[in-house]
Parts: structure tokens; sequence; C-alpha cells
């Protein structure tokens, strides 16, 4: 296994959303940077801060020069940080020394590298979001078909009182969809602007800084703070809470179809082949799903260091190990439950419910039986612990019409949840 599975040959398939990795490649951070840089440069000629001409000129060549990652690894690893030798490459590349110099005038590293990442995560977002309504829309349907499909509840792994399937789908969405309601502020507060010069306060720009930042947010279509982000890491950490959120409410739905598919009451389509057992289709999708957000969870930690002074190193560096892992991660756990094949068996989900037993029952025969509640329970319990050693009926020894205990007549609110959860998604 490689390094990072998610720049694999052999693993990257797996684990990386291949669209939204592409967006955290070497070629594609570059890319970005130039674009950056020459926004800047345009900026600063509007602003008369530079010369109009070498603006110009400088805009035009960074849309236009190729650099090769490869000839920056050693700069890079030198001092930290890629800028300093692409804005040597850059000028090299323009061939018109007169106007190269003013190439990332009164901007530090992370102003572009920063900024760099905001057009990334703003195209990436895209993906993801495309990719959670894909989702939620799945699930509203799942939800809607079988509203009224009976099954056992569980709580604490054990069987408690009847349910529908869509009601337990409804339930898998809510999660996703409060995240889904959340992306735009997370989006607002990271799609943004990075320029402040070496502290934080463009002193170098004088006082042309303000313009020159909102001159830049408007070219590249991204926001402005109230404060240098620098230092200041709230909308970092606030992606990857939201990242980390996601994930784990797609390991809710992962999970359950692991539990589900365990006695055949969820099948799921393309099921990966065992090297030794030929009956054997493994719930891949899930299990790849479960891994990443274990993945992810582990990432998100490195988040929580804070950054000294006016601009950090170190935790700035974590940021940078863990945030394009935790995108791509999450993008492909959405993508595999958007392609999901999952396959109900109405049947063997409603012979859990239909325990001749009746056990599945017991909170409802309680209510039943009681007043007193107190006594009612204590005698249920003692029916039960009868029923499990010698067999029988639940329903029978309280003497109670088995018509009253049909799964349509005791899953509560379960279609309407279930409902509900469809009509939500489908109001959007």
């Amino acid at each position: 296994m490689t390094v990072s599975p998610f720049d694999s040959a052999l693993y990257g398939p797996k684990y990386a959303d291949r669209d939204v990795a592409r967006l955290f490649s070497d070629s594609a951070e570059i890319r970005a940077m130039l674009i950056v840089q020459g926004a800047l440069a345009r900026a600063q000629g509007a602003a008369g801060l530079i010369p109009e001409i070498s603006a110009q000129a400088i805009h035009r060549a960074a849309l236009e020069v190729q650099i090769d990652p490869s000839g920056l690894a050693e700069g890079t690893a030198a001092n930290g940080i890629p800028v300093p030798d692409l804005v040597a490459a850059f000028r090299a590349a323009m061939q018109a020394p007169e106007h190269a110099d003013w190439i990332h005038h009164g901007a530090t590293s992370q102003d572009v590298i920063d900024t760099a990442l905001a057009l990334r995560l703003r195209q990436a977002l895209g993906l993801i979001e495309a990719r959670l309504d894909a989702v939620l829309t799945a699930l509203a349907d799942l939800a809607d078909a079988h509203a009224a499909t009976s099954i056992a509840a569980r709580t604490y792994g054990q069987v408690a009182t009847p349910t529908s399937f869509g009601a337990m789908v409804a339930i898998w969405g809510h999660g996703l969809l409060a995240c889904r309601d959340a992306l735009d502020e997370v989006r607002r507060r990271v799609q943004v602007v990075t320029l402040g010069g070496a502290a934080g306060t463009l002193s170098v720009m004088g006082d042309h800084g303000p313009e020159v930042r909102a001159h830049m947010a408007e070219a590249l279509g991204l926001g402005l703070t109230e404060a240098p982000p620098q230092a200041e890491r709230s909308a970092i950490r606030g992606i990857a809470a939201w990242l980390k959120a996601t994930l784990l409410a797609c390991d809710k739905i992962a999970v359950d179809l692991l539990l589900l598919t365990r006695d055949g009451t969820v099948r799921l389509g393309g099921g990966g082949s065992s090297s030794t057992m030929p009956q054997k289709a493994n719930p891949v999708g899930p299990a790849t799903i479960h891994g990443l957000v274990i993945h992810g969870a582990a990432l998100a930690t490195a988040f929580d260091a804070p950054h000294w002074d006016q601009r950090d190193g170190g935790a700035w560096f974590a940021e940078g190990l863990a945030l394009p892992q935790m995108v791509v991660g999450t993008a492909r756990a959405l993508t595999l439950l958007a392609e999901a094949e999952i396959g109900v068996d109405p049947a063997a989900m409603r012979a859990g419910v239909d325990d001749p037993t009746g056990l599945i029952h017991a909170e409802a025969i309680s209510f039943a039986l009681g007043p007193p509640r107190a006594e009612a329970q204590a005698r249920v319990k003692t029916w039960a612990a009868e029923i499990r050693a010698d067999g029988g009926s639940l329903i029978e020894k309280a003497g109670l019409d088995p018509a009253d205990y049909a799964p349509e007549r005791q899953w509560g609110e379960a279609p309407a949840q279930a409902r509900a959860f469809a009509a939500a998604v489908r109001s959007r």
C-alpha cells in the first residue's frame, strides 16, 4: 500500500472520488496559485499600486504559463512551501523582467496558498453537493416506497417494537439533510480571499490594501472576511467539522446496512467476492464507507491545534495534510451511497415482526393491561421469561385479540415519518 491510498493506482478507485481528487493534484494547486497571482496583479493595477501594463501582462501570463511541479519540489522541501520557487519560476517563464518584478507584490505565501485552496474547495463542495443531493433523492424514494414495509426496530441491538423500513431510512436521511442544510454557511465562510501580507495587516500595500482585496474577491468570485484568516482558523475548522459530520451521517447508513445484510432482509447489488468462499457477496461499499469514516474522524483531530501568533507553520501544515483526504473521502462515501443498489425483502422483514412468540409487542401489551403500570409490566416480564423457556404466545397469555397486534396497528408514526422525510427532500 502506498503512503496515501487516495493517490494509489491500486487503491485510489476504492477510497477516492477521482473527480474531487483531481482538484488536489500538484498541477491543480499550481494552476490555482497562478490564477491567484494573476488576480492579485490585476487588482493592484486597477488600484494604481503597480503599473497597469505590468498587471495585464502578469494576469495574461498566469493563464498561459506551464510550470512543472517536480521543478519546485526541492525548494518546497527547503522552504516548507512552494510559493517562493513558484514565483521565481513564474518570473522566469514570463521572459519580461520589467513586468515580472511586480509578481507577488506585497503578498505572502499563505495568501496565495489559502486563496488557491478556496478556489479548489469551491469546486469540490459543488461536486460534494451534487453527490449529497443524489443520495438524498435516492433515500427519499426508498423511504416513500417502504413507508409501510414492516420491520422490527432494535434498541441496544435487541428486538424492541414494530416500525417500518421507510421510517428507518428517514432516520438515515435526516442526518444527511441536516448536513445539506448547513452546507451553504460552510461554503460562505471558507470560500474567501486571504490577503493580509506578512503579518495580516497588508502594510506594504498601505491604503490600497482593502481595495486590492475587494478587487481580488470580485474577480475570483470569493468572499471577504472581517478579520485576517491566517491565524483565525474557525472557517477551516468549520469545514473540517462539516466533513466529519457528513461522514458520520454516511456511517449511520453504512453500519445499518452491514447489519441488515447479515440476515438477508436487505441485499446489496454488486457485492464483492471472497478469495475462498464462493457463496459470499460481501457488502464492500458500506464497509469502505465505515473505514473512510474512521479515518476521517482521526484526521479531524488535526484541526484542534491552535495557530500561534499572527501566522503559524506546523498547525497550518497539519491542515494541509488532513483536509484534502477528508474532502476526497467524504465525496467517495457519498458516491458509494448514491450508487448503492439496496434490495429489500419485505417478507423477510415482516417475519421478524410476525414472531409467533409476540415478544415484540411486550411494551404495547403492558400498556394494554394497565393500570397499574408497574403490576402490568411485572406480569408481562414473567410471561416473557416463561415463553423464552417453554414457548408460547404473549398475546394469548394476555388474553388479547391478535388482530390488534398486526404491525400496522402498532407502528405508530413510522409511515408518516417516512413520507414526511421524502416530502422534505422533494420540496427543497
